[in-house]
């Protein structure tokens, strides 16, 4: 069963901006291994910004926002050997989204020139327990 869906599309300028002018932004809102994926990429904002869209539309699928005891770049994005996009929920984080389980998570990342979206989708862990 589904208990929350969240979507977030954003402009990759408004993150290259942040990033160039706003001292700190990129660690506030990225984790390391994020920024460490990021910077080598030739396009390297869109993929800060799909990761931004996703942060933003997993904190919607929660039905919350962004709730205290959670930060950005402890909402970390990212992919499995095949590359496709995980999330890893890590630090105080984690605590205080203890209930969530990541391996009901489901996420999708896109992202072109100007633009970059991401779609969130939590699953109910128990609903894979009950019978059909």
């Amino acid at each position: 069963m589904i208990i929350g869906v969240g979507i977030d599309i954003i402009e990759v300028e408004r993150i290259a901006e942040k990033m160039e002018k706003k001292q700190g932004f990129k660690e506030l809102v990225f984790a390391a291994e994020e920024i460490a994926y990021c910077e080598p990429k030739t396009h390297k904002y869109e993929h800060y910004a799909a990761r931004f869209a996703a942060k933003e539309a997993f904190l919607k699928a929660l039905g919350t926002g962004w709730a205290t005891g959670t930060a950005f770049n402890e909402i970390v994005v990212t992919s499995d050997s095949l590359g496709q996009p995980k999330l890893k929920i890590i630090g105080t984080t984690a605590i205080t989204l203890s209930h969530i389980s990541t391996n009901h998570i489901k996420i999708s990342i896109s992202h072109i020139k100007k633009m970059a979206t991401a779609v969130v989708i939590i699953e109910d862990a128990l609903a894979e327990q009950s019978p059909v």
